[in-house]
């Protein structure tokens, strides 16, 4: 009977052992899978924002641009702006016929594009512009890594959602005002790694392109109103009629003062008759 009761006690003792130690080995395994989630979660991860710049001279400003915006769709990408202007160096205008005019214009054409190209595809894509180029007069690539602000906005965002659902339990009106200010603080958090994505993803590349200057004639319009005056003998003929007519005015307006004449005709003959006889007294 006792040697029953001492086996009984040893194969208890074996299984206690064997519990406990299963317990430990879950004890472990649970904190080795949460450090190793926190691990994670704490881990920056690679986001890296490429941004270029390239400034060269081509023959024809208009037909490379339709040149870069079909490499930009080959590519993957998309053109985001671009522009055209044409900035006059020097212009003239000469005589070429009695009612027009030959215009001599210098101008110096540019192009402005900016593009998204996706990032795996941006050294290739600069190495065809470069070909495009009759020279390249300045190339540069910036590299800006975001990764530490990702991984901030994440967990931030994380730990937003947490306080979002604490404070979503309770139904007091400060809590509630609380929770929505936060969740719009959490809704930026997320944008902002949508944008990051999204810069990561597509590259950014400003492309500055211009041709020498281009010299440029056409016939235009006289303009200068002096040369739609009549000829000389024309204007003689004219000069000499309006003449006529200033003189007939004149003589017109000298009729119509004639009292004023003669009255004064007379203050001059008797004044001079006043002086005579004063003299020969």
């Amino acid at each position: 009977m006792n040697k029953y009761l001492v086996c009984i006690a040893i194969i208890g003792l074996m299984f206690g052992c064997n519990s406990e130690r299963k317990n430990s080995l879950s004890t472990e395994s649970v904190a080795t899978l949460d450090s190793a989630a926190v691990a994670s979660d704490t881990t920056a991860t690679a986001k890296i924002i490429k941004t270029a710049d390239m400034r060269f001279r081509v023959k024809d400003v208009q037909q490379t641009k339709e040149q870069l915006s079909t490499a930009i769709k080959g590519a993957g990408g998309a053109v985001a702006e671009f522009s055209i202007q044409s900035q006059i160096q020097e212009s003239d205008k000469v005589k070429y016929s009695s009612d027009s005019l030959k215009e001599i214009t210098s101008y110096r054409k540019e192009g402005l594009m900016v593009a998204k190209v996706p990032s795996e595809k941006l050294d290739d894509f600069t190495n065809t512009v470069a070909k495009m180029a009759v020279f390249v007069d300045q190339q540069s690539m910036k590299m800006d890594d975001q990764s530490i602000a990702y991984l901030a906005n994440r967990l931030k965002a994380q730990n937003r959602q947490k306080v979002i659902k604490q404070l979503d339990q309770s139904k007091k009106r400060s809590d509630a005002e609380t929770s929505f200010y936060i969740s719009d603080d959490y809704i930026d958090k997320r944008i902002e790694n949508i944008s990051i994505d999204n810069r990561v993803k597509f590259s950014t590349i400003t492309l500055s392109f211009y041709q020498d200057n281009t010299v440029s004639t056409w016939i235009v319009g006289n303009d200068n109103l002096y040369s739609y005056r009549p000829g000389f003998f024309q204007r003689l003929g004219l000069n000499i009629a309006d003449g006529w007519t200033f003189f007939k005015e004149f003589l017109l307006g000298l009729a119509k003062l004639w009292a004023l004449i003669v009255f004064g005709l007379l203050i001059f003959f008797g004044i001079r008759a006043y002086l005579r006889r004063t003299k020969k007294a």
